[in-house]
C-alpha cells in the first residue's frame, strides 16, 4: 500500500475507534439555515491516492482513464501530499496543474484534496499551530494551480480527515477558506467534519460562511465487515476475517468467526464483531443513515457528498463486497448524495494496475454504476 493509503488508514482507524454504526447528533433548528446557492456535486467518482501524494507518484496511462470514463465515471478525488508543496515547488506544482488539465480534458471533474502527510498529520495533533501554518502555506502554494483551473470542473477540498477537535478544526476551516479563497473566488469549497469525516460526525458541524460550498463524509461502517484483514497495525481489525453482508449476529458464518476467534483467546476481536452487530447490517441500516444526511443537508441548505467508501479486498467475498458496494451508493444517490470511491488499484481497489486496461472488475464497475455510461 502507497505512503497516502497508509496515512489515512491510520487517522481513519484511530478516529473510529474500531465503530462500525453511527448515529447522526441531534440537527440544528432548521430557521437557522442560510440561504446558499445550489452547485452541481461531483459524483461517480473514484479516489487516486499514489499519484500526487508521494513524490514518486505514478500517474495511471491514458487508456486506462478513458476505460473509467466510458465505464461512466465522472470524477476522481485526487489526494495531494502538503508537504509537497510547502517548499514552494514549481516542478510539483506543475505537475499537478498537467495531471488535473490532463482530467478535464477526459472529461472528469476533479477533487483536489489535502491530504494530510504522516508528518503533517502529526503536527497538527502534536502542534495545532505549526500544523497549521503548514497547512495553510500548503494551500496558498496550490490554490495559485487551482486558480488556473476551471472553477466549473475543479473543487479544493480544504483537508482530508482533520485530526483534531472540532472546535480547533472549525478555526482552521475557516483560515484555509480564506486562503483559497483569496486566489479562487469562484471555486466551490469542499470539507468534511472532524476527525475522521465520519457521516455521524457531521450532526452539530456548521456549514462554511460561504455560499459556494460542499460538505463531505466518508463511509465505511461497519468496519469489522469494510476492515477485515487489514494489515497495516495491530488493530483486532487485522484478525477478523469470513464475514459476510448482510448478517445479523445469528448469521452462521458470524457465530462461526466468533467462536474461532475466542478458542484462540482472542476476546478482543471477537468482542469488536459482536459491538458492531448490535444492529443487524443491512441495507435498511446504511439507508437509515443517509437520510439522516441529507436531513442535515436540507437542515443547512449545504449540499453533500461522500468522497470516501469502499470495501478492503484482502479477504473479504466477492458478492458480499459487491452487495454492500452497491447498498451504500444507492443509498447516496436516493438521498441526493454525490459519490467517489475509495479507490482506484490498491487495497480497496476495482483494477489490477493504473497502467493497463487488463483486470478491471467489472462486477464491481457494475455495483458502482448499474450499467451508466458507454460499458
Amino acid at each position: 500500500m502507497g505512503r497516502g493509503l497508509r496515512s489515512t488508514m491510520i487517522s481513519r482507524r484511530s478516529a473510529l475507534k474500531l465503530a462500525g454504526g453511527s448515529i447522526l447528533a441531534a440537527l440544528p433548528d432548521a430557521g437557522a439555515a442560510r440561504a446558499a446557492v445550489k452547485r452541481a456535486v461531483p459524483s461517480r467518482g473514484i479516489n487516486l491516492p499514489g499519484w500526487f501524494d508521494r513524490s514518486d507518484g505514478v500517474a495511471p496511462s491514458e487508456p486506462v482513464l478513458e476505460k473509467l470514463r466510458q465505464s461512466g465515471f465522472e470524477t476522481i478525488r485526487l489526494p495531494i501530499n502538503g508537504d509537497l508543496l510547502s517548499a514552494g515547488s514549481a516542478a510539483e506544482l506543475r505537475r499537478i496543474e498537467a495531471g488535473v488539465t490532463d482530467l478535464n480534458r477526459l472529461g472528469f471533474s476533479v477533487l483536489a484534496d489535502m491530504h494530510p502527510s504522516e508528518s503533517l498529520h502529526a503536527a497538527l495533533r502534536q502542534d495545532f499551530a505549526a500544523g497549521s501554518q503548514r497547512a495553510a502555506e500548503a494551500w496558498t502554494a496550490l490554490s495559485s494551480v487551482v486558480a488556473n483551473l476551471p472553477n466549473e470542473s475543479v473543487y479544493p477540498e480544504l483537508l482530508n480527515e482533520p485530526p483534531m477537535r472540532s472546535d480547533a478544526w472549525l478555526q482552521l476551516r475557516d483560515r484555509l477558506a480564506e486562503v483559497v479563497r483569496s486566489k479562487c473566488p469562484s471555486h466551490t469549497l469542499v470539507w468534511g467534519p472532524s476527525p475522521s469525516q465520519g457521516i455521524w460526525e457531521i450532526g452539530e458541524t456548521p456549514p462554511l460562511a460561504d455560499d459556494n460550498q460542499i460538505a463531505a463524509i466518508h463511509f465505511y461502517a461497519p468496519t469489522a465487515f469494510t476492515h477485515q484483514c487489514e494489515t497495516w497495525d495491530a488493530s483486532p481489525l487485522a484478525r477478523i476475517s469470513n464475514l459476510p453482508f448482510p448478517a445479523t449476529i445469528e448469521t452462521p458464518r458470524v457465530q462461526e468467526s466468533i467462536e474461532k476467534l475466542r478458542a484462540g483467546g482472542d476476546e478482543q476481536a471477537a468482542s469488536l464483531i459482536e459491538e458492531q452487530l448490535t444492529t443487524p447490517w443491512t441495507e435498511a441500516a446504511i439507508a437509515s443513515e443517509f437520510v439522516r444526511l441529507r436531513r442535515w443537508s436540507e437542515t443547512h441548505d449545504c449540499p453533500v457528498m461522500m468522497n470516501e467508501f469502499g470495501v478492503l479486498n484482502f479477504c473479504v467475498d466477492a458478492e458480499s463486497r459487491r452487495f454492500w458496494v452497491r447498498a451504500v451508493r444507492q443509498a447516496a444517490e436516493a438521498n441526493q448524495v454525490g459519490w467517489a470511491y475509495w479507490e482506484l488499484d490498491q487495497g480497496f481497489g476495482i483494477i489490477e494496475t493504473r497502467r493497463s486496461t487488463e483486470g478491471f472488475d467489472s462486477a464491481m464497475i457494475a455495483a458502482l454504476l448499474d450499467g451508466h455510461g458507454g460499458g
